[in-house]
């Protein structure tokens, strides 16, 4: 069995961002989209986003329509890993996901995996440490098709 499987979540991390993704299709065409993860203790993206989301313009004369922020989860750098572990432990406790391949700088890997709880653990199925959270959605899933081929 491949690791990019359907319904696989894929955690794209850095030092302080974080973005939840499932892979919707199959690991030959991954099709990852963002998982939205309702909590109290992370405001909204629209409280936390730094920039107002893009406009696009509409067929129609002078309309535009507003195109949504990827949604990143911000977490305090100094309880990065922690949150992280968190919020990946409450998903998994729910049975949001069975698989997960974590993505982060090889120093956020290390940290967030001494903080997994087991049950999150026993799920990760892969490990890449590079950093893509500059990334756009297609790039990441065209690189991860390629470093998890290999």
């Amino acid at each position: 069995m491949g690791v990019l499987t359907k319904g696989t979540w894929v955690l794209v991390a850095d030092g302080e961002k974080a973005l939840f993704l499932r892979n919707d299709i199959d690991e030959m065409n991954p099709d990852l989209n963002v998982v939205r993860i309702e909590q109290q203790e992370n405001p909204s993206d629209r409280e936390q986003s730094a920039n107002r989301p893009g406009r696009m313009h509409d067929g129609g004369p002078g309309q535009k329509s507003a195109m949504d922020d990827t949604d990143w989860h911000e977490l305090a750098k100094e309880r990065f890993a922690d949150d992280l572990a968190e919020i990946l432990y409450k998903q998994a406790h729910k049975g949001a996901f069975e698989r997960i391949v974590l993505v982060a700088p090889p120093n956020t890997l290390g940290e967030l995996r001494s903080k997994l709880h087991k049950e999150v653990s026993d799920k990760v199925v892969a490990e890449v440490d590079k950093t893509l959270t500059n990334h756009p959605i297609d790039k990441i899933e065209a690189l991860l098709t390629r470093e998890l081929a290999a």
